[in-house]
């Protein structure tokens, strides 16, 4: 029980890497508050996290909006007691070159991915630094460390992310409060569908990954249950990376 009596907040956690997170993390013991705006998805989710036996809430959240961030921690701590774990995972995509990508996307974008990001970091940190320590865990992407064409935007927001979460690290060292990026390469999830529909792009893409496949939510969430757990006691302001051996080459 590697998260045993921890508590855990995760955004975007209604599907996808979210959703596989919260429930590895409950069966290592944690019990978890899901935040996203799919209100239908994520009440599924916390109830079929219940069914298994864990401890599961679901609480609409738009990451953007500074208000339902207070929301959802005063009910996270109003129901658990406490915040050990703040896995910012909420994300948006979208693909453009420069030429094509209207502001508003780029405004969207950086609300979503960078400030959503931000304003989980500063509702949670009150409780962290009060509790004696916690661990954010913010979800980045290879994105944010190398160049490609076509999503100018969600690259800058990536690497935006990466920075604020070595920032956000140094910045509460005293406090307890460790702040990790976890960086997925090419993960099998509904974000990125729409790229691997074709068989001819599907297999092209695969073919630039080391380790020969795609990866899976959960090959994301057992990195992220190791920065949540007290295993990584030693780690902060890192970029784990998952991604088969891409960025490496």
């Amino acid at each position: 029980m590697r998260l045993k009596d921890k508590v855990a907040l995760i955004s975007g956690g209604a599907r996808g890497m979210g959703a596989v997170e919260a429930e590895l993390f409950t069966s290592h013991g944690a019990k978890v508050v899901l935040g996203d705006v799919l209100v239908e998805e994520g009440q599924m989710t916390a109830e079929k996290i219940v069914e298994q036996g864990g401890e599961a809430h679901f609480q609409p959240l738009d990451v953007t909006d500074e208000g339902q961030w207070s929301s959802i921690v005063e009910e996270t701590i109003s129901r658990f007691g406490r915040i050990d774990v703040l896995v910012n995972n909420a994300g948006i995509y979208r693909v453009a070159s420069i030429e094509e990508t209207p502001v508003d996307m780029v405004r969207q974008i950086l609300e979503v991915n960078v400030t959503g990001v931000f304003l989980g970091t500063k509702a949670v940190i009150p409780q962290m630094r009060n509790q004696g320590g916690g661990s954010i865990i913010n979800i980045s992407s290879t994105a944010g460390l190398a160049g490609s064409a076509n999503s100018s935007a969600y690259q800058a927001s990536k690497g935006a992310v990466r920075i604020f979460t070595k920032s956000t690290a140094i910045e509460h060292v005293s406090a307890g409060i460790r702040a990790n990026s976890v960086h997925p390469g090419m993960i099998d999830t509904d974000m990125i569908n729409i790229l691997l529909k074709d068989p001819e792009e599907r297999r092209q893409r695969i073919s630039t990954v080391p380790l020969g496949r795609i990866g899976t939510a959960m090959d994301v969430a057992y990195a992220v249950l190791y920065l949540a757990s007290d295993e990584s006691s030693f780690v902060t302001g890192a970029e784990l990376v998952v991604d088969g051996g891409r960025t490496a080459q």
